[in-house]
């Protein structure tokens, strides 16, 4: 693996680990205060396929050994511009932001013009871009074209949970 795309991997780990570290602080805090999970199996099938997205692409990439390429750089553009959309909705959604389906008691609806227009901005900004970069950055197409249709059928899951979630908690939602 080519030492840019070698230090790219180990960013985008780093990266993940700390958005990780601000879900589980958010999601102690929230259940602390009496929040309840929803669709737990399938918050664990998505950090599944989460993490073997990511381990199939660093496979795929040492396997292949592709050089560096504007294909490289064009991949960690659309990755860089994925975490930059993580880190928004992060801040906007503050303490009720984790990778898991968690209401709270206090749970306050985000009218944010962007959430209006696109909801689950977490998944169409972030995380398919995100896996889009990574495996482009990675050139690794096997991974792409395998793997982000089943992590698709994951998050759809997920978001139909999330909608029902929150057509139940919030009066015309």
């Amino acid at each position: 693996m080519p030492l840019p795309v070698l230090i790219f991997v180990l960013a985008a780990i780093a990266l993940r680990f700390a958005s990780l570290a601000v879900s589980i602080r958010n999601e102690k805090r929230l259940k602390a205060d009496g929040a309840v999970e929803y669709g737990a199996r399938t918050s664990m099938a998505l950090a599944g396929a989460h993490i073997a997205f990511y381990l199939a692409a660093i496979a795929e990439s040492v396997w292949r050994a592709k050089p560096v390429s504007p294909v490289t750089w064009s991949g960690v553009a659309l990755y860089v511009l994925s975490i930059c959309a993580l880190w928004w909705v992060i801040a906007t959604l503050g303490r009720f932001w984790t990778v898991k389906l968690i209401i709270a008691r206090d749970h306050a609806l985000v009218t944010n013009p962007v959430f209006l227009k696109l909801r689950h901005p977490n998944y169409f900004l972030n995380i398919l871009p995100e896996l889009l970069g990574f495996a482009q950055a990675l050139q690794a197409w096997t991974t792409l074209v395998a793997g982000l249709p089943l992590y698709a059928i994951l998050l759809w899951r997920r978001i139909g949970q999330e909608e029902q979630v929150m057509r139940a908690r919030f009066a015309g939602y």
